[in-house]
């Protein structure tokens, strides 16, 4: 079954061309254009069919990205959300993620990063090209860096978060492991109180930062 997309742009030239790339894309299918974020609103409160993904512009009249993925994290928590920018702006992208976006992606993307980006969004949960990881990196506070620094981590969970920073998903990472997926959930959620985490992001973004691999 694909999986299906509403894409949330007021260019509607810009949206029927993703359209008609992502529609050739092998098992997605973009089901609704929307041109802001209360037309998103209004379609998703009226459907039978919720999306698995929205590719989100994030400067739009009305109501723009950064409010419409703030309510879509409230109130439709399992959309993939996937930013879409015109820029490489800091802060609009840091609140984008803040606000539970999964992936940023600049609108002049090659249609083949874009097709992996999906493919991975679905896959793993997030996606973030090098130059978005860098960003989040550096915008982590030394305060909390160092405050992460003397942590102590086990053998296993140093382990564990080498592989958060791959494609692997946690049952793969479970196998590589050689123990349960419930297991792995353990590692998991202790990693998120030790190191003031709440996500797989975060933890990458920890790993990558703190060169554990």
């Amino acid at each position: 079954m694909n999986k299906t997309i509403f894409i949330v742009d007021d260019h509607l030239l810009i949206a029927k061309a993703l359209k008609e790339i992502i529609d050739k894309f092998e098992g997605f299918e973009v089901l609704d254009i929307c041109e802001n974020g209360l037309e998103l609103q209004q379609k998703l409160q009226n459907t039978k069919q919720v999306p698995d993904l929205v590719l989100l512009d994030i400067s739009m009249p009305v109501m723009d990205g950064i409010e419409t993925s703030f309510w879509l994290q409230s109130q439709y928590p399992d959309i993939l959300v996937l930013a879409l920018s015109m820029q490489d702006d800091e802060q609009s992208l840091l609140k984008m993620i803040q606000n539970g976006a999964k992936s940023f992606l600049l609108k002049n993307v090659h249609p083949v990063e874009l097709e992996k980006a999906l493919n991975t969004l679905i896959r793993n949960g997030f996606y973030y090209p090098e130059w978005v990881t860098k960003i989040i990196i550096d915008s982590i506070g030394k305060e909390k860096e160092d405050k992460k620094m003397d942590v102590k981590l086990t053998d296993r969970e140093h382990q564990f978060l080498a592989y958060c920073s791959t494609e692997l998903t946690y049952k793969e990472i479970a196998d590589l492991m050689n123990c349960s997926p419930r297991t792995i959930d353990g590692y998991r959620d202790q990693l998120f109180q030790k190191l003031d985490i709440k996500s797989r992001v975060g933890l990458a973004v920890y790993a990558l930062k703190n060169r554990i691999e």
